[in-house]
C-alpha cells in the first residue's frame, strides 16, 4: 500500500458530490476551501455541476486516472465503486459509510471482512470505514466529511484519531496548526501504525497527537514508537480505557497490579510517549511542541509575572508538577535590581510588577537578563491575554519580546495566562508567529510543562527499545506451578533462591531440615494453592525436628479445611532467610505487548501501598535501576535516617534476570511473582523467599 496515494494524491475524485449538507456537500466545500491543486473531480450521476464545477456521471467518465477516491455514498454502494475506482487507476480510498464491524453484529463484521478482502485484492489503501476522512494541510488535500470555520491551519501538529468527532474538535481549536489531521475510523486496511509511520517520516510534522482506543498490530506499533523515540519526534497520546473494567482478574500480586491500561503506561514510559488525560491537555501539549522553534536545552525555568498573586500561583503550581525554578545567579540578580522598580524583589519566580509591562525596553531587558542566566532553559511570560482595548500592556510586552528575538540568541518562551485567554486572536497569532505558544490556565499549563520536562529528561539510549511481543495463537489452558516447581524452573536463571527441597512425609522433612540447617520454613506444595498463607499453609522459624513434625500436622489440617479439593505434592522445606527490606519483583504477560516486569515495595504492603513501577521486557540493569529510583520507597533502598544503603546493584541484576526469563518464556509465561524478595545491606545481595509462576499450555 502506498500512503502517499491516500494522503497526498496527484488526482482524486469525490463520489457522491453534492451541494446539500452532509458528507457529499461538506466534502466538496472542504475541497473548494483547502485543496490547492486542480486535480479534483466531482462524481454524481444526478448532477452536471456542483458549486460551479463540472460533475461527471461516473468514475469511468473521468478524463484522467485518479490516485484517490472519497466515497460519500451508502454502504451498499461501496464495493462496486471500489472496483470502478481500481479500473480508473485508484490505489486509495476514503470510506465514510458505517454499518461495519463497529456495530458489533455478525452482519457488520462480515461486511467489513468482505471490504477488507476486496481492498487487499485491488491493492487499495483504505481509510475507514466509519471514518471522517483527513485533511493534509501541508499538501493542500481535503478529504474530510465535516465543516469547520475556514482559516489557515497549516502548522506542525499531525493528528491521528480513532474518533472523528474528537478529530473535528481539535481542528476547531484556534490555537492549533496542523500538518495533517486523520480520522482513522475502523482502520480495517490502513491502520493506526501505518499512519504513525507516515507522520514520523513526514518533515512537516513536528509532533504527533494520537487519540487511541486500541492497537491491532502490536509489533508494528512498538516499531513505530522505537522509530519516533530515536528520531526524537514527540508522540502525545490520549489513550482511552483507564478504568478497571479493562483489567483482568489475576492470580498473583503482580497480575493484580498490572491491568491492561497500566501496560500502556509502561510502554509509553519506555518509549518516551507523553500520555495525557483529555482533549484539552492533548491540544495544549501538541501546541507547545509544535510552536516552540526549538526545545529547551536544559530543564531550568524562569518565570516572570506582573503581580505577587500571579507569582505565588506559578510557584505553587510549578512545585506541584515538578517544574525546576533554579535560583538566579548573583550577576542576574544585580541586573534585575538595576532594571526593576525598587519595590520589586528579584527572585525566581519573579514578581516584576506591572510597571515593566507598559515599557517595551524594560520588558526586553528583564527577559534578556533572565535568558542570560546559565541555569535557565526557558522563560514563562505570566500574563492573561486580554483584548488590547481592556489592557494595552500586551502591545508593549509583544514589542519587548520582538526586541529580544532580534538581539538573539534566544531561549524558548511560553505565555501563561491565569484565566481563559482566547479573547485576543490578533496577539495569539502574532505570538505564535514569534514561536511563543499561549498555554491554557495554570492547572493545565503546568501539567503540560511537566510533560515537556519529562520529555527533555528522556534518553532513548538509556532504554532497550524493544518489547517481546508474543506470537502464540489458538486455545490454551492455564497451570499454576507449586512454589517448588516454580523455583526449579528459575534455578540457574540468575534468581537467588533459598536452599530447600520438597518432602513427601514428616520424616523426610526432618531430614531435609537437618541437611539445609535450622531454622527452616515449611510450606504446602500444591499447584492448586496460589497464596499459601491464606490457606494456613506456611510455618516459619522452625528450630528442631519436633517443631517440623508439629508444623506438618498443623499445615495439613489447615489446608484440608480451607482447600479440601487441592492436590498436595508434599511440603517445601527451606532454610529460613535472614530478614531484609521486602520488595516484590514480578512479570506478567500482556496478550498484545508481551511480558512486563514489575518491582516495588513488597511483602504484606504490596497491595496496600501499591508502590510499584512497571516496564515492558526486556529490561536492562540500567533500566532496572531507573525503575527503582522512581519508587516512593526509594529512600529505603538508598539509605535514610542513618540506615545503610541496600544492595541496589544486586536488586537491579535480579530484575534484569526476571526480564530475561520472561522474554525467553514469552509464549507460555502468564505471571511470575517473587514476593517477598529480601534486599540486604550494600554488597549483601538479595534472596527471593517465595515464587509463584503461572504458565499457559496449548
Amino acid at each position: 500500500m502506498d500512503l502517499h496515494k491516500l494522503l497526498a494524491p496527484r488526482a482524486m475524485a469525490v463520489v457522491g458530490a453534492s451541494e446539500k449538507e452532509g458528507f457529499g456537500g461538506d466534502t466538496c466545500r472542504n475541497v473548494l476551501d483547502y485543496t490547492t491543486g486542480e486535480g479534483v473531480y466531482f462524481v454524481n450521476p444526478r448532477r452536471q455541476e456542483v458549486f460551479g464545477r463540472k460533475c461527471y456521471p461516473s468514475l469511468a467518465d473521468l478524463p484522467v486516472p485518479v490516485d484517490l477516491v472519497v466515497l460519500c455514498t451508502p454502504q451498499k454502494t461501496i464495493e462496486p465503486l471500489l472496483r470502478e475506482a481500481a479500473a480508473r487507476g485508484a490505489k486509495a480510498a476514503v470510506v465514510y459509510a458505517s454499518g461495519y464491524a463497529e456495530m458489533g453484529t455478525p452482519e457488520g463484521r462480515q461486511a467489513e471482512a468482505s471490504l477488507t478482502a476486496l481492498c487487499r485484492e485491488l491493492d487499495i489503501a483504505l481509510m475507514g470505514p466509519n471514518c471522517a476522512g483527513f485533511m493534509n494541510y501541508t499538501a493542500g488535500v481535503a478529504g474530510f466529511a465535516f465543516i469547520s470555520d475556514k482559516r489557515d491551519r497549516r502548522g506542525g501538529v499531525g493528528v491521528i484519531s480513532q474518533s472523528g468527532q474528537l478529530c473535528l474538535s481539535l481542528m476547531d481549536s484556534p490555537k492549533l496548526r496542523f500538518s495533517c489531521s486523520i480520522s482513522s475510523g475502523n482502520s480495517s486496511v490502513v491502520t493506526i501504525e501505518d499512519y504513525l509511520d507516515y507522520l514520523i517520516d513526514d518533515p512537516a510534522t513536528r509532533v504527533i497527537g494520537l487519540y487511541l482506543e486500541g492497537v491491532t498490530r502490536p509489533e508494528c506499533f512498538v516499531a513505530c514508537l522505537r522509530k519516533a523515540a530515536l528520531a526524537r519526534k514527540p508522540i502525545v497520546a490520549l489513550k482511552a480505557g483507564r478504568s478497571e473494567k479493562g483489567s483482568r482478574v489475576a492470580a498473583s500480586h503482580t497480575g493484580s497490579l498490572s491491568g491492561a491500561d497500566r501496560v500502556y503506561d509502561a510502554l509509553f514510559d519506555k518509549f518516551g510517549v507523553i500520555r495525557v488525560n483529555d482533549l484539552e491537555e492533548l491540544a495544549a501539549t501538541t501546541q507547545l511542541f509544535s510552536t516552540l522553534p526549538a526545545l529547551p536545552r536544559q530543564p531550568g525555568v524562569a518565570c516572570v509575572a506582573l503581580s505577587g498573586g500571579e507569582t505565588a500561583i506559578c510557584a505553587d503550581m510549578g512545585a506541584a508538577f515538578g517544574i525546576d525554578y533554579p535560583d538566579l545567579t548573583g550577576p542576574t540578580l544585580e541586573k534585575l535590581r538595576a532594571i526593576l522598580p525598587a519595590y520589586a524583589s528579584p527572585a525566581n519566580p519573579l514578581d516584576a510588577t506591572a510597571t515593566i509591562s507598559y515599557d517595551a525596553d524594560l520588558y526586553a531587558q528583564t527577559l534578556r537578563a533572565l535568558m542570560d542566566d546559565p541555569g535557565v532553559g526557558m522563560v514563562i511570560l505570566g500574563y492573561t491575554l486580554l483584548p488590547e482595548i481592556a489592557d494595552p500592556a500586551i502591545r508593549f510586552m509583544a514589542e519587548g519580546v520582538e526586541q529580544v528575538l532580534r538581539q538573539g540568541p534566544c531561549k524558548p518562551m511560553v505565555m501563561l495566562p491565569f484565566m481563559e485567554c482566547s479573547r485576543n486572536a490578533e496577539y495569539l497569532d502574532r505570538l505564535a508567529g514569534l514561536g511563543i505558544p499561549i498555554l491554557p490556565p495554570p492547572a493545565y499549563a503546568f501539567r503540560v510543562l511537566g510533560h515537556l520536562a519529562k520529555y527533555l529528561a528522556y534518553d532513548p539510549q538509556a532504554h532497550s527499545l524493544e518489547a517481546a511481543v508474543p506470537r502464540r495463537s489458538g486455545p490454551v489452558r492455564r497451570r499454576t506451578l507449586s512454589e517448588a516447581a516454580a523455583m526449579e524452573m528459575l534455578a540457574g536463571q540468575g534468581v537467588p533462591l533459598p536452599q530447600g527441597e520438597v518432602a513427601r512425609d514428616p520424616e523426610e522433612a526432618v531430614r531435609i531440615a537437618q541437611d539445609v540447617g535450622y531454622p527452616v520454613a515449611l510450606k504446602i506444595a500444591s499447584p492448586d494453592i496460589a497464596h499459601k498463607s491464606d490457606a494456613g499453609g506456611v510455618r516459619l522459624g522452625l528450630t528442631d525436628a519436633a517443631a517440623v513434625r508439629d508444623a506438618w500436622s498443623r499445615i495439613l489440617d489447615n489446608v484440608r479445611a480451607k482447600a479440601p479439593e487441592a492436590a498436595i505434592d508434599g511440603m517445601l522445606v527451606e532454610r529460613m532467610l535472614a530478614p531484609g527490606l521486602e520488595v516484590i519483583v514480578g512479570a506478567i504477560r500482556d496478550p498484545q505487548f508481551g511480558p512486563c516486569v514489575l518491582c516495588g515495595l513488597g511483602g504484606v504492603f504490596v497491595e496496600i501501598f501499591k508502590d510499584t513501577v512497571m516496564l515492558p521486557a526486556p529490561v536492562s540493569e540500567r533500566e532496572a535501576r531507573d525503575m527503582l529510583g522512581r519508587l516512593k520507597a526509594w529512600p529505603l533502598l538508598a539509605g535514610c535516617r542513618g540506615n545503610r544503603p541496600r544492595d541496589v546493584a544486586a536488586l537491579a541484576a535480579l530484575i534484569a534476570a526476571v526480564s530475561r526469563f520472561a522474554v525467553a518464556h514469552r509464549e507460555d509465561m502468564v505471571e511470575l511473582d517473587l514476593n517477598p524478595v529480601f534486599v540486604y545491606e550494600q554488597d549483601g545481595g538479595v534472596r527471593a523467599a517465595d515464587a509463584l509462576l503461572v504458565l499457559e499450555e496449548e
